[in-house]
């Protein structure tokens, strides 16, 4: 497949992480858990980049680009859902969006205007309002909430609740494959700065070969979920997907035993992505359910 983009596509790739640079520190007075962006939320929203996939100059394949660029920032926000789902969503539906999967607390969904509940191969749409949501403490670093009692749902049909599904799984692997990024730019810097006998940790063969390999598969995600975005298959979709869950689970582990007992701790920053990687490792039915899908949607 042809990744090179067009002049159009450059230029929104450069707006978007001109963007991306002012919410690229941490606040040094920060200590928790999640990081939530409304600035950045807000700034996004002012600038129109949610509509991105839309527009024919641009297209599915930037929008993901964008997703996994913005999901590098330490800040969280409701991002990827909006940016790759929504347009393939029946009707205008307001954003914010959030995903209710199987009764489970799910990502942003005390801040959701819109409600993506799936329940088994079913998927229904709501309108929440705040009484009908509360929030869930959680280590993870997403501000997570669940419904607190039932709501009207509207049934999508079967081809939308088909592509709702193929593009949540392509949004997954999008938003994976900069947490991925992230989280592996911030172990190599502890690397390089952190000294062992004299010399820098980073310099140690083992280490080094253990992040060339996180580095090898964090690529491979990304190829694979720019692939899904731009030829919106379903097994594409799918592949992407598997690989992302199957990755961060080996990449998570490796980067905080490279940090030891710093990577236990909140004042560094590697929790903040993956701590969200660690959320949404079960998220569309988890490894297992990729796996399935991706058996049946490519062999």
């Amino acid at each position: 497949m042809d990744f090179r983009l067009t002049s159009d596509q450059e230029s929104l790739v450069e707006a978007v992480d001109k963007l991306a640079l002012q919410f690229q520190q941490k606040p040094t007075e920060f200590h928790g858990f999640a990081l939530v962006g409304d600035e950045l939320d807000s700034e996004l929203q002012q600038g129109e980049y949610f509509d991105i996939a839309q527009v024919p100059e641009f297209g599915p394949l930037t929008a993901a680009m964008a997703v996994e660029r913005l999901a590098r920032l330490p800040f969280t926000a409701e991002i990827a859902l909006s940016m790759l789902v929504r347009p393939h969503l029946p009707g205008d539906l307001p954003r914010p969006l959030a995903v209710i999967e199987n009764g489970r607390p799910g990502r942003f969904v005390t801040t959701a205007k819109t409600l993506l509940v799936i329940e088994g191969e079913r998927i229904s749409v709501a309108r929440p309002s705040a009484d009908d949501v509360e929030p869930v403490e959680s280590l993870f670093a997403y501000p997570m909430g669940r419904l607190k009692r039932t709501i009207d749902l509207e049934r999508l049909s079967d081809a939308d609740a088909y592509a709702a599904r193929k593009w949540l799984r392509v949004a997954l692997a999008a938003e994976m494959s900069g947490l991925l990024k992230a989280s592996i730019d911030s172990t190599v810097e502890h690397l390089t700065l952190r000294k062992q006998f004299g010399r820098p940790l980073g310099s140690f063969q083992a280490l080094r070969h253990r992040m060339a390999e996180c580095a090898v598969m964090a690529g491979g995600v990304r190829w694979l979920m720019l692939k899904a975005a731009g030829t919106g298959d379903d097994g594409d979709a799918a592949l992407a997907a598997s690989h992302a869950q199957e990755s961060a689970t080996r990449i998570v582990y490796e980067v905080h035993q490279m940090l030891g007992a710093m990577g236990m701790t909140l004042e560094h920053s590697l929790h903040l992505w993956t701590y969200r990687l660690k959320a949404l490792l079960s998220e569309l039915g988890g490894r297992g359910g990729q796996a399935s899908a991706v058996a049946r949607l490519m062999f």
